[in-house]
C-alpha cells in the first residue's frame, strides 16, 4: 500500500511514471525508499524533488529536470541522465556507476561520498561542480578543468582525463593509477596526496611544473631502471 506521510513524502513504494507524475500534480516533492528501477523518466520536471534511498537501476532521466534537487543515498546503476539539466542539484553517497550524462548542464552540482565508476560525463557543462571523496574509476572526464580546486579523495583510476585542467590543483588522497592524461594540463598541480603510479613515461613531461614528493619521484626514476638510493 502507498504511504503518504503528513510531511508529504511518499515512501516505500514502487512507482510507474504514470504514478510518479500524479505525486508531482500534487505537489510532493519527498520521496523515499521508492523503487523507479528501468522507469521511462525522461523529461519530466522534479526541480526541487529529495530522493532518499531510492532506486533508478537502469531507468531513463533524459533531459529531466533536476535542478536544486537532492539525492541522498540513492542507487542509479546504469541510469542514463543524458541532458539532463542538474544545476545546484546535489548527490550524496549515491550508487551512480555507469551512469551516462552526456550533454547535461552540472554547473554547481555537488556529488559527495558517491560511486561513479565507469560514468560518462561527455560535453557537459560544469562551472563549479565538486567532487568529495568520490570513486570515479574508468569515469569519463574528458576536458574537465579543476583548475585550482582542492580534491579530497578522488580515485581517478584508469579514468580519461584527457584534455582535464589541474593547474594549481591541490589533491588531498586520491589516485591517478593509469589515468589517461593525453594533453592534460598539470602546471603548479599539487600531486604528494595521491597514487600516480602507473604514469607512463611518455606522459612525464605533462608533470612539468608540477609538485612531486621524493618517493613519487624515485618511483619515475625506477622505471627508467636507475637505483635510487
Amino acid at each position: 500500500m502507498m504511504e503518504q506521510s503528513p510531511t508529504n513524502a511518499v515512501s516505500g513504494v514502487t512507482l510507474s511514471r504514470a504514478e510518479l507524475e500524479d505525486h508531482l500534480a500534487q505537489g510532493v516533492r519527498r520521496f523515499e525508499g521508492c523503487a523507479f528501477d528501468d522507469e521511462d523518466l525522461s523529461r519530466l520536471d522534479l526541480q526541487g524533488c529529495v530522493f532518499e534511498r531510492c532506486t533508478f537501476a537502469g531507468a531513463s532521466l533524459f533531459a529531466s529536470k533536476l535542478a536544486r534537487s537532492h539525492w541522498l543515498r540513492c542507487r542509479a546503476g546504469g541510469a542514463d541522465l543524458e541532458s539532463v539539466d542538474a544545476v545546484d542539484a546535489r548527490f550524496d553517497g549515491c550508487d551512480l556507476n555507469n551512469s551516462k550524462w552526456r550533454r547535461s548542464k552540472l554547473a554547481s552540482v555537488a556529488f559527495h561520498g558517491c560511486k561513479l565508476t565507469g560514468a560518462s560525463f561527455e560535453e557537459v557543462s560544469h562551472l563549479g561542480i565538486h567532487f568529495e571523496e568520490c570513486l570515479l574509476v574508468g569515469a569519463d572526464m574528458r576536458g574537465f578543468t579543476f583548475r585550482k580546486a582542492t580534491l579530497k579523495e578522488l580515485d581517478f583510476s584508469d579514468a580519461y582525463l584527457s584534455g582535464c585542467d589541474f593547474r594549481e590543483a591541490v589533491f588531498e588522497g586520491g589516485s591517478l593509477r593509469n589515468a589517461v592524461l593525453k594533453l592534460a594540463k598539470l602546471q603548479g598541480a599539487d600531486l604528494r596526496g595521491a597514487d600516480i603510479e602507473g604514469i607512463k613515461l611518455t606522459e612525464g613531461g605533462l608533470f612539468k611544473g608540477a609538485i612531486i614528493s621524493h618517493a613519487q619521484a624515485a618511483a619515475f626514476l625506477r622505471e627508467l631502471d636507475l637505483i635510487v638510493v
